[in-house]
């Protein structure tokens, strides 16, 4: 039986000539096997891209292939990240009363589709409790109101500093985050939102779209940023609606969509599959 390790290799600089022969050549010395390999230059900013995946022997580690790695990345201006397979990220899921995207996260993490550690379950009601307990999940129920919204927001990120989490999803969580802690987790919180053609804000944006005779209908995940619902687009999904369906028609296809979304958007994160750029993400 094999005793190598995965890691996974994201890097991204200004484009030049020769990025990949001396990041692969670099792998090879050390005995790095390549998996997989992704690259993407983009035209109008210059930039290139790259996610490699690679098997290596068990006895070199992370600090080894970091130090192989050094001339390249002094020598591109490379900012990168390296990712070992081995270790299970750790999330944590935010949710309110539309629980949907939650149970589909941890049917997905209970069917090993999603590979993941579910550090906790934080909400601002009691609903989801039981399903925590059943799942033998820790349960965070953090009220939140004007008074106390700072408060609970340093909970927060005493939580995720507490586990060693390495996501917080917002999955239906009905809370606006403040500008600082979006600014403070920038990257690592991913939040589900429906998103029409027009838009419709505020209460029951699925009844509005039933109104208004929409044709489509669909949902976006992205990073969260002090901008609302305007962060880097990670995944979206649209699907059909005809005039013959009811708004719960559209409740019920909506929610399947977010369920599916979100869970795209997080095993693409969780794989080291995202990177940003600028206002936009790269998914390989």
């Amino acid at each position: 039986m094999s005793t190598d390790h995965t890691f996974v290799l994201t890097l991204s600089c200004e484009d030049k000539p020769g990025i990949v022969a001396a990041v692969t050549t670099e792998l090879a010395a050390i005995g790095g096997n390549i998996a997989e390999s992704n690259q993407f230059w983009d035209r109008q900013t210059g930039r290139f891209f790259m996610r490699i995946a690679f098997t290596i022997g068990a006895s070199t580690g992370k600090d080894d292939i970091l130090r192989a790695l050094k001339p390249a990345i002094e020598r591109f201006g490379m900012k990168t990240d390296l990712f070992d397979q081995a270790s299970k990220p750790k999330i944590v899921i935010m949710v309110s009363k539309f629980d949907h995207a939650m149970l589909h996260l941890l049917y997905q993490i209970k069917a090993g589709w999603l590979d993941a550690e579910v550090a906790a379950i934080v909400s601002n009601h009691e609903d989801s409790r039981a399903t925590a307990e059943q799942e033998g999940i820790p349960y965070h129920c953090w009220k939140v109101t004007r008074d106390n919204k700072a408060e609970q927001e340093e909970k927060l990120l005493s939580l995720v500093r507490e586990t060693g989490a390495d996501l917080v999803i917002l999955a239906r969580y009905m809370q606006v985050l403040s500008d600082s802690l979006s600014r403070r987790l920038y990257g690592k919180v991913i939040n589900i939102h429906h998103s029409f053609l027009p838009s419709f804000k505020g209460a029951k944006p699925y009844h509005q779209a039933h109104e208004r005779g929409v044709k489509l209908i669909g949902a976006t995940a992205h990073y969260v940023t002090p901008d609302l619902d305007e962060g880097p687009i990670i995944d979206q999904e649209t699907e059909r609606v005809t005039h013959a369906m009811s708004a719960e028609d559209f409740v019920a296809v909506g929610r399947d969509i977010e369920s599916r979304v979100l869970a795209r958007a997080v095993k693409s994160h969780l794989e080291a599959r995202v990177m940003l750029n600028g206002h936009k993400t790269v998914v390989f």
